[in-house]
């Protein structure tokens, strides 16, 4: 079975749904993390891809142990493939 990744901020979401964010019926969101998605609408909707990569690639430091540079070469060439993004 493939990973799912969330199709907005790239994090994986792992075997069980507690990583999912919500839709406004209050069921599990198919594509979305708990953090970019929650009640059926983006917790940051007036985020841009630029500030997206910059939040995540951060993250991918401070949390992962990324270098800089390579946090930010990998969210660069992942974040503007996912759903949220392609047609921003």
């Amino acid at each position: 079975m493939q990973e799912k990744f969330c199709e907005s901020c790239g994090m994986p979401m792992g075997e069980t749904d507690e990583m999912y964010g919500t839709e406004s019926n209050g069921s599990k969101s198919a594509d979305y993390c708990k953090f970019c998605y929650d009640s059926g609408a983006f917790t940051n909707p007036n985020a841009t891809l630029e500030e997206t990569i910059e939040f995540v690639a951060a993250m991918m430091v401070k949390d992962f142990g990324f270098s800089p540079e390579d946090a930010k070469e990998q969210c660069e060439a992942g974040i503007p493939t996912l759903k949220r993004w392609k047609t921003a």
